[in-house]
């Protein structure tokens, strides 16, 4: 496994509330928990639901994420491999999804039908990506067969003590007409494949200060780099979208699953090369910025459709409703607490967030959601309901230690790193500056929760299976400033100032 899930250093809070519970699985390694229980343990958050033994979504090992030595050759067709892993559990989840009656009438239905025809595609998936390992000259893990089994995930069991967040109801009550009676229904939203009402929270049900802020977010310290580098990139008035991932997914359309908003860089799909990138045209204000910055869409499941509806990354992949940009998009590189900072490389990748956090469980995990006028009110696996007035806030910060020598890595993780609790970098590893993006919504209606379901809820673009979690948040930068213009940072960082 990468550096950061092995020292399980990710911005989320290091504190849990006394309420907090854990659910763990096997094999896949799903583990969730509830950052905020203590904080709403009065507000009906955190019942089960009385249902039977359904199972809400599929889970399966992220082979991504374990794959951290393939030689350069193989890359891009084990890429290409990791990609059609996802695209087959995605047509699992389908299935599973599209079968319930059968389901309800058959015990091993999920089993038999669903999962045991995901292993056999998984295994010879698996296969390829060691033969592609291989004949780059490089050692595939003898093992790689035993990640090919997946799990159901059941929907949460009353008694359980689960902390009371639902995996998603996985069934559909038959009684009454379809009716459920203020039970949720399936797994909730406008596609059926999430969110559900106990997913949001209202921002004045959250403690202050009831969490640590994400890496960075917090003032500076004395010593360090305390200047500020901001660079202006607009908030995608382009509309410039697509549900590529060429940092994850390199030459593979659609290798997302799910919409981005692109702001920079504006040659950005899944077959851009750096040359492409180094040339592309910018939003960014300062044009020595040719920066990538992308993450997933919002959207408002009113009962519209966007022009997606019927396209990949859209509504065959699950994600429905009106995509919403954000009003406001805040760009800002910081330093370091304890050193000065050095140049980024050029072309350097970094991920943070963890698109499938919710089966793969939180070690990657980087959300923070809030809303304006309540940021010292964070929560990490919550949509805020925010008050009239006052918009919805995504904030992130990147990871901020550098390996000195790659632009990326086999698993996207392993070249980067958080720093130490005391701000240091370890390992040998060198300070950068660290990106803090901060996306504001004021377009977004507060959704309602009515009778236990959630009307008109908000939602990230996501994996199916991952039932549109607010835990999957994240985000992609890939670094094109030129030379000049990132020493410039550097040296404003460096000596305290704060530019843009």
């Amino acid at each position: 496994m990468g550096r950061n899930t092995r020292k399980r250093r990710m911005p989320l809070a290091t504190k849990v509330t006394a309420g907090a519970a854990a659910l763990a699985l096997g094999g896949g390694g799903l583990v969730w928990a509830n950052f905020y229980a203590s904080a709403h343990e009065d507000g009906g958050h955190n019942r089960t639901k009385s249902r039977g033994a359904q199972v809400a979504t599929i889970n399966c090992p992220d082979v991504g994420q374990k794959l951290t030595k393939v030689p350069r050759k193989a890359r891009r067709g084990v890429a290409k491999e990791l990609a059609l892993l996802d695209r087959q559990i995605t047509d699992a989840y389908t299935r599973l999804a599209e079968t319930r009656q059968a389901q309800a009438g058959d015990g091993s239905y999920v089993d038999n039908a669903i999962l045991g025809p995901l292993k056999s595609k998984r295994t010879a998936t698996l296969d390829r990506i060691g033969i592609n390992i291989n004949r780059a000259g490089g050692k595939a893990p003898r093992d790689l067969g035993r990640f090919a089994q997946c799990q159901g995930v059941p929907v949460e069991q009353p008694g359980n003590d689960g902390g009371g967040q639902d995996q998603g109801d996985g069934g559909q009550d038959q009684g009454d007409g379809g009716q459920d009676n203020g039970q949720e229904q399936g797994n909730g939203g406008q596609a059926g494949n999430g969110p559900v009402a106990d997913d949001f929270i209202n921002i004045e049900d959250v403690q202050p200060n009831s969490r640590n802020l994400p890496n960075g977010l917090a003032a500076n310290g004395d010593g360090g780099s305390t200047g500020t580098f901001t660079t202006d990139c607009g908030t995608n008035e382009n509309a410039l979208r697509n549900s590529d991932n060429v940092i994850a997914a390199p030459g593979v359309s659609n290798g997302a699953q799910h919409q981005h908003d692109y702001v920079g860089n504006q040659a950005n799909n899944a077959f851009a090369s750096d040359e492409d990138l180094a040339g592309g045209e910018t939003t960014c204000r300062n044009q020595g910025d040719r920066s990538t910055y992308f993450w997933p869409v919002l959207r408002i499941q009113d009962g519209t459709q966007d022009i997606d509806q019927g396209q990949p990354g859209g509504g065959q992949d699950g994600n429905v409703g009106r995509i919403v940009a954000p009003t406001q998009a805040e760009l800002k590189f910081v330093g370091n607490r304890t050193s000065d900072v050095v140049a980024m490389p050029r072309a350097l990748r970094i991920i943070t967030g963890d698109a499938k956090s919710f089966t793969n469980g939180l070690n990657n995990a980087n959300t923070s959601w809030s809303c304006t006028g309540f940021e010292d009110r964070q929560v990490t696996d919550k949509y805020p309901i925010c008050p009239e007035g006052s918009g919805v806030v995504r904030t992130t910060a990147f990871q901020s230690c550098w390996d000195g020598q790659n632009t990326d890595s086999a698993n996207h993780r392993t070249h980067m790193d958080f720093v130490e609790a005391d701000g240091t970098c370890s390992n040998g590893f060198q300070a950068i500056p660290q990106l803090q993006v901060r996306l504001v919504y004021d377009n977004i209606p507060a959704p309602r929760i009515e009778n236990g379901q959630v009307v008109n809820p908000f939602a990230l673009d996501s994996f199916p299976e991952q039932l549109h979690k607010p835990i999957t948040d994240h985000n992609d930068f890939i670094n094109f400033f030129d030379e000049d213009l990132m020493n410039e940072m550097v040296d404003c960082i460096n000596s305290g100032q704060d530019c843009q």
